[in-house]
């Protein structure tokens, strides 16, 4: 059958609603534009943006389907646009999209794909790319977090969370974290987590008691129900960086003690950047963390791998927070 006839799955949202909106569907096969490759996807990730498009509050940027949600992939290079230097057909890549990763299929920027890592599966590359790249670039190349500092990780059993966990050691900085629920905090452990506070009564005190200076770096991936705790816990000079909001997008900040710290608080998206940013977050990437992966410094932690049949599941676990690290979704 001639490529231009055949249809290719993926899910869609029938409208904004609960998981169940979710479902089975095709779309159209494509030309791969120059300088585009065309991607063959064994599994896909499932991140809380995802949600938020489901239910009609988190649209992608112009030109991207609202019905596809999906912003990572991992799969096999089918085809190269004119003007490709970079992959070829077979190369095992991974990578980040504004949407539309739900899909066997994928079109994507050469420049903005990432080798997956020697010896790694392909279904499990495809937890890497969406936390690593977001704790990476929040960590290392906007907050600066470097050797011998601190850092506190808010919902540290999270995708993003224990990724920025591993990043966190690898950097050599004390990584201290919080969670609701005592079972994660007990697998962040024993990953590595030098300390744990499961967010229940009392816990700000805790986390001042173990750090009476304050942290270096804030990692923030709640949002507004924790802005009061995180200006008692800046040290001098701080970092606050906000990365999720699910427990609100709207506080009030006491400037006086973010002036007295000489602090400053800092928000970062990926979705939204321009293409030339996420092409260079690409290749640096790649460059200096994927090696990382095959020397065993660092480790995709995957929760549960779905049918992509079964993507209402994955939503429905990915809302009552019940997973720890990624949900993915194979094809």
């Amino acid at each position: 059958m001639p490529i231009a006839q055949q249809r290719i799955r993926c899910i869609a949202i029938r409208e904004p609603g609960p998981p169940s909106v979710l479902e089975p569907a095709h779309q159209a096969e494509r030309s791969t534009p120059p300088g585009w490759v065309r991607v063959k996807v064994a599994a896909s990730g499932v991140n809380r943006a995802d949600l938020l498009q489901r239910r009609g509050a988190y649209p992608p940027p112009p030109g991207v389907s609202p019905t596809i949600p999906g912003l990572e992939y991992a799969g096999v290079v089918e085809e190269v646009g004119d003007r490709c230097r970079l992959r070829a057909p077979g190369d095992p890549v991974m990578g980040i999209l504004p949407g539309e990763g739900y899909a066997e299929t994928v079109w994507v920027p050469e420049d903005q794909t990432i080798r997956v890592p020697l010896g790694m599966e392909l279904v499990e590359a495809a937890a890497i790319p969406e936390v690593f790249l977001t704790a990476w670039d929040a960590l290392t190349r906007q907050a600066g977090l470097v050797a011998g500092e601190s850092i506190l990780i808010h919902a540290v059993g999270s995708g993003v969370g224990t990724a920025a966990l591993q990043l966190a050691a690898v950097s050599g900085a004390l990584a201290v974290g919080t969670t609701r629920s005592p079972e994660k905090l007990e697998r962040a452990l024993a990953m590595g987590l030098a300390h744990g506070v499961a967010a229940r009564e009392g816990w700000v005190e805790q986390l001042g008691a173990l750090a009476p200076g304050g942290f270096d770096v804030i990692m923030d991936l709640v949002g507004a129900a924790y802005v009061s705790a995180n200006l008692g816990l800046l040290a001098e000079g701080a970092r606050w960086i906000v990365v999720g909001v699910p427990g609100g997008s709207t506080a009030q900040v006491e400037f006086r003690t973010l002036m007295a710290r000489r602090a400053r608080i800092q928000g970062t998206v990926l979705r939204a950047r321009p293409d030339h940013e996420k092409a260079a977050l690409a290749r640096a990437f790649e460059r200096r963390i994927v090696p990382l992966f095959e020397e065993g410094r660092l480790r995709p932690v995957i929760d549960t791998i779905l049918p992509a049949e079964e993507v209402s599941t994955a939503h429905e676990r990915l809302e009552a927070s019940d997973s720890f690290g990624k949900l993915l979704l194979r094809w």
